[in-house]
């Protein structure tokens, strides 16, 4: 499975939404679509995109009826793609939490623009405002950001995209006790009752992947009952 980007397109109109699936598959992008508000919202909560493409002018409701709805407990960055091109409307949907708004018709090279940046900006250390590039080492384990790619000793370890930002997201407290809330909110974006379990296991599968075996501390370090660190040993 890959670890890119992962957007969900909402848009009902089916040549936009092809277009724009397909300028984002070729540019690296893992892409999930839906038609409608429901849908939308549904697709959301199955996959937790990284960045979700919206129109406001959905067959079922209102598109601001799903950026309220991933605004209650999520804070994954949304851009608003409409032929709505009033003042107030643009006013509205960045109150409710849009991060963007793009008015329809737009260019190629516009979208992606602002999908990059939009995308870089999700990645702003939250303590510093560093932005998470360049590479990463602890022992024979390398993150290199630019490329979102994981390495141990030269070789390329293939991560979920969950695997992958929970190992970033120790990577950036290296040394820091995360407890289990904190993680599950920055990955998931809320806290909820299999929230541990579903840490749990992607835990267990993200260090074997890395080759730890049990009672192995060489990266991940468990804090049985409170969390997990990053071992700050070999830095």
């Amino acid at each position: 499975m890959s670890n890119k980007y992962k957007i969900l397109i909402v848009e009902d109109e089916n040549n936009i939404r092809s277009f724009i699936e397909t300028t984002l598959a070729a540019n690296g992008y893992q892409v999930l679509s839906a038609d409608s508000c429901r849908d939308g919202i549904m697709m959301f909560g199955s996959h937790v995109p990284d960045l979700v493409i919206l129109d406001l002018g959905l067959p079922d409701a209102d598109g601001m009826e799903l950026i309220k709805e991933v605004r209650n407990t999520h804070t994954t960055p949304i851009i608003v793609l409409s032929a709505r091109t009033d003042e107030r409307d643009k006013v509205a949907a960045l109150d409710w939490g849009a991060n963007d708004y793009v008015t329809k018709p737009f260019g190629t090279q516009e979208l992606m623009a602002r999908v990059r940046a939009t995308l870089r900006s999700r990645v702003q250390n939250t303590d510093t405002g560093a932005v998470m590039t360049g590479k990463y080492k602890l022992h024979d384990m390398q993150i290199d950001y630019d490329r979102r790619q994981v390495f141990i000793a030269d070789e390329e370890v293939k991560l979920t995209q969950t695997e992958y930002n929970i190992l970033t997201l120790l990577a950036r407290y290296t040394g820091k006790v995360l407890t289990y809330a904190f993680i599950i909110r920055e990955i998931w974006g809320a806290m909820d009752t299999g929230g541990v379990k579903r840490l749990q296991v992607n835990m267990a599968n993200l260090r074997k992947k890395l080759g730890s075996k049990p009672g192995d501390n060489k990266y991940i370090i468990n804090e049985l009952g409170v969390g997990y660190r990053m071992s700050e040993e070999g830095c």
